[in-house]
């Protein structure tokens, strides 16, 4: 069975070519949580994950859907925190370069204005959308992640 982690609930904020704010709001039915001395945690690539599909929501947005990001290295990466069920996460992805072809990020993940996650240099193939789902569908789902209930 493939298990997909939507990890992205809401863009928050967007400044085109340049970053992306995001958030995800937890909850103790979501099925990666991993016990802990301290309780259930968020297993921390999952965390670093949160961050890189806003990097990936920010290609989309400045490509008009044409383009996603795919993972290719992190080469620096820090946890300075846990994140907990019922935490919301809140993502700030920023562009050090880009090409057609590839774009670093860096950025953080917070809760409660505590840094949970740092990433500095996350490199990332840009490909065309259509190879990996229907673009239409992934319109819709990016309007749906920038409506604001108006």
């Amino acid at each position: 069975m493939i298990v997909l982690f939507h990890l992205t609930d809401r863009i928050t904020g967007y400044e085109p070519g340049r970053s992306i704010r995001a958030r995800k709001v937890t909850s103790r039915t979501e099925p990666y949580w991993r016990e802990t001395p301290d309780g259930p945690a968020m297993p921390a690539p999952l965390i670093l994950e949160t961050l890189c599909q806003a990097g990936a929501w920010l290609v989309m947005l400045d490509t008009d859907v044409r383009r996603r990001a795919a993972l290719l290295s992190v080469a620096d990466v820090r946890f300075p925190g846990s994140v907990r069920p019922g935490d919301v996460l809140d993502v700030i992805a920023h562009v050090e370069s880009a090409s057609e072809e590839r774009a670093v990020m860096s950025g953080a993940v917070e809760v409660g204005g505590r840094t949970v996650m740092e990433a500095a240099d996350v490199m990332c193939a840009l490909i065309d959308t259509a190879e990996l789902d229907d673009p239409e569908t992934t319109r819709r789902q990016l309007a749906a992640l920038r409506d604001t209930g108006r």
